[in-house]
């Protein structure tokens, strides 16, 4: 076994052993779930309920979740469900880069500088009250089936970056930065091991905030009639459209995973980054 395969190793079992009772708990809050489910959709299935056909089992579901990635997606002829994640995590991907381009920068302004607070806030409480949702028949009419969708997982990712970046700032202890100031530091080391050190945690559950709404946005923002037909949120329409309910309930799993993944990946970025600039 190669050197580096025994660390990681290692690193997992300790990573498992420290860990047993929330992995535990998890396992047994699924299974109690997974349960329950099966336990309703077989007496729905017995009792010769209406409501049988929209509560398909978990072994069907399963079924249909490990299918679809074979076969074609329901009404499309050669397109599987990795062609639709690929679409939603593009959207994904550029909505949230530019949110971040955007916000971060004008979040650092705003909890530095008053007057920058000042002109920015009233736009900031008017806008953020109002569900990314809201937008997106705009969207997708002026920017069309690729940069609609993004526009919308743009708005749903800002203002949660935003809102925390300035809160962050605002949070970084005075004395902290006098000191720096006392001992001769510029105002680029302030910033640098001072002010963005100390935003970091902030800034990483605005992101964790916004990935989740971000997902909630494509969603929505695929389902859509006038929105090109790709995406996992189409998926999800289009297999209820066809009753096709095993698979449409498939793809919210498909949904839940990748969200968890896309948050799963922002931690280990916080790690990272805290540890590069020596908070943890």
């Amino acid at each position: 076994m190669m050197p580096g395969s025994s660390v990681l190793l290692a690193r997992v079992k300790d990573a498992v052993v420290a860990n047993w009772v929330k992995l535990a708990l998890g396992i047994v809050s699924v299974s109690i779930f997974i349960a329950s489910w099966a336990i309703v959709s077989l007496y729905l299935s017995e009792s010769g309920s209406s409501l049988s056909p929209f509560v398909p089992g978990p072994r069907l579901v399963a079924e249909a979740f490990l299918s679809s990635f074979v076969d074609s997606v329901p009404g499309l002829t050669g397109i599987r469900m990795g062609d639709m994640i690929a679409s939603s995590m593009i959207r994904i991907f550029w909505g949230f880069l530019l949110a971040m381009l955007v916000a971060l920068p004008m979040g650092l302004a705003m909890g530095s500088f008053k007057t920058l607070e000042s002109m920015g806030k009233p736009l900031v409480e008017v806008f953020r009250p109002i569900p990314p949702l809201a937008w997106v028949p705009v969207f997708l009419m002026v920017f069309k089936s690729f940069w609609g969708p993004i526009g919308i997982v743009f708005l749903g990712v800002f203002f949660p970056i935003l809102l925390n970046v300035i809160f962050g700032v605002k949070s970084v202890d005075q004395r902290l930065v006098d000191a720096a100031r006392t001992l001769g530091a510029k105002r680029s080391a302030v910033f640098t091991k001072v002010v963005m050190p100390a935003i970091v945690p902030y800034m990483m559950t605005g992101i964790k905030v916004g990935l989740g709404v971000g997902w909630m946005c494509i969603v929505a923002a695929e389902m859509m009639p006038i929105q090109s037909g790709t995406g996992v949120g189409y998926y999800v329409w289009l297999s209820a459209d066809y009753s096709r309910y095993d698979f449409m309930y498939a793809t919210m799993l498909v949904i839940g995973l990748l969200s968890i993944l896309t948050t799963g990946v922002a931690e280990l970025i916080e790690k990272r980054v805290s540890r590069w600039m020596g908070i943890r």
